[in-house]
């Protein structure tokens, strides 16, 4: 289990904004904004795999996508290896892309048709390094080799290959550069179960061997669990909840976190047949018209008052361990316990 304590900080987010524009209107007046995502901080050591999950929409992929600056953000700073890159400009950006690479999550749409799978993986090479043909041909091969392509294959076309193969394409072109970090938004999402064991059992060995940080963006918690070392959840552009991937599993804090596990499959049908599960009621609210308070409150079993009105800090519950929720407020718990006392007094003297 990786260590933070005694891992050096490669990626730091604070207060990221990624809002969408929304015009309406025969002038195309702005009339409102998407709020993909809303205010989100975390870190991400070296050598570390930071889960982020959340169901569809909640902004994972934005969020993903704006961390490498594929996006101009709204708001806020992210630093990469010792960069700031949130305001960077066009050259500043161009100087670091090698250090900061992306694997898509569809493997068919991120690979050129026209080309074969050679240029797809040489043209990074093509882009930023100076090398001759031959060390940029035998570069490729090696890549190949890394992500487990048959080196015959090189002057074959993507719509040769199966998923499973085209994603390690992908893998193959991100780590053309050397990078030290890379964003894996779903990368197993369109692939067959066997195909996504082989995908994500490629990556931790890729990590193992290069020292590669991930950002591994995914809805599916199993593969998350085998994955990461911990574990950010979001819910409506926020970051609900971040935890050492054993604690969040076993302890859930935040109850949108507690639904979310609830949903997931056990193997064992006597456990499944024992497990209680959470089912939240209605829908995700629009991100262009997010809640007042809590982006939870509208869903949340557990709502308070507090939750409709005031949006609730994060707040470090364990070693590691954050939750942005009103239910570890001091002050609700001394509001809660007051009402409780107020009841009992009331009962004691009705019974009197």
């Amino acid at each position: 289990m990786f260590d933070t304590r005694t891992g050096r900080k490669l990626v730091e987010v604070r207060n990221l904004k990624m809002h969408f524009p929304i015009y309406a209107g025969l002038l195309r007046r702005r009339v409102g904004e998407v709020k993909a995502v809303d205010d989100v901080s975390f870190d991400i050591y070296e050598g570390e795999t930071l889960g982020l999950v959340g169901e569809s929409g909640c902004g994972k992929s934005t969020c993903g996508r704006a961390v490498l600056r594929l996006y101009d953000i709204t708001s806020g700073s992210i630093w990469i290896n010792g960069d700031e890159i949130g305001e960077a400009d066009f050259h500043s950006l161009r100087r670091l892309r090698p250090t900061m690479q992306m694997v898509f999550q569809d493997p068919q749409a991120s690979l050129n048709p026209r080309m074969t799978v050679a240029r797809i993986i040489s043209e990074p090479l093509d882009e930023h390094t100076r090398l001759s043909r031959a060390e940029k041909n035998e570069r490729v091969f090696d890549l190949m080799d890394a992500v487990g392509l048959n080196r015959d294959f090189a002057n074959r076309y993507p719509h040769e290959f199966s998923g499973g193969q085209r994603q390690r394409i992908g893998i193959a072109r991100a780590l053309a550069l050397n990078p030290k970090f890379i964003v894996c938004d779903e990368p197993i999402a369109a692939l067959d179960v066997s195909i996504q064991a082989q995908v994500v059992n490629l990556l931790e060995e890729l990590q193992a061997k290069l020292g590669l940080t991930y950002l591994f963006i995914s809805h599916d918690l199993s593969m998350v669990r085998h994955i990461a070392d911990r574990v950010a959840v979001m819910y409506l552009g926020k970051v609900v909840e971040l935890a050492p991937r054993d604690a969040l599993y076993a302890t859930p804090k935040h109850p949108y976190t507690e639904a979310l596990l609830s949903a997931v499959p056990e193997p064992d049908p006597t456990i499944e047949t024992r497990k209680k599960h959470i089912l939240l009621k209605g829908d995700v609210p629009s991100p262009a018209n997010p809640p007042e308070g809590c982006n939870f409150c509208t869903r949340c079993p557990k709502v308070m008052d507090i939750c409709r009105k005031v949006e609730p800090p994060t707040f470090e519950v364990a070693p590691g361990h954050q939750v942005a929720c009103h239910l570890y407020s001091e002050t609700t718990h001394e509001t809660a316990g007051e009402t409780a006392a107020a009841e009992a007094h009331k009962s004691i003297q009705q019974g009197e």
